[in-house]
């Protein structure tokens, strides 16, 4: 019961921080290619060419958010799925063997 409270007091911290951050002043929020971009012609002064360029490139915006999200619903399920599976294999053999409990 107690880390419930504790898991639910670290998630209103977040929230807290997130919605104070986000109400002080204009942000532009970018994402990391783009600061990767702007950094790497910054040190070599625009002269970068790319070596390896995509096989294929989504439509719109929309679909590569889509397919960003998929990818990452996948990978939770299969992370959430191993997570189970052992918790549930200790539950397991703790009820199993009920003598080594301490």
């Amino acid at each position: 019961m107690k880390l419930e409270y504790i898991t639910l007091a670290i998630i209103l911290i977040f929230i807290a921080a997130f919605a104070y951050v986000s109400s002080m002043g204009n942000h532009e929020w970018g994402g990391a290619d783009d600061q990767a971009g702007n950094a790497i012609d910054k040190l070599t002064g625009g002269t970068y060419q790319p070596w390896a360029h995509s096989i294929w490139e989504p439509p719109s915006g929309e679909i590569e958010s889509l397919l960003f999200a998929l990818q990452a619903a996948f990978g939770a399920i299969i992370i959430g799925y191993f997570l189970g599976y052992y918790r549930g294999l200790a539950k397991a053999k703790a009820s199993a063997h009920p003598e080594e409990r301490q």
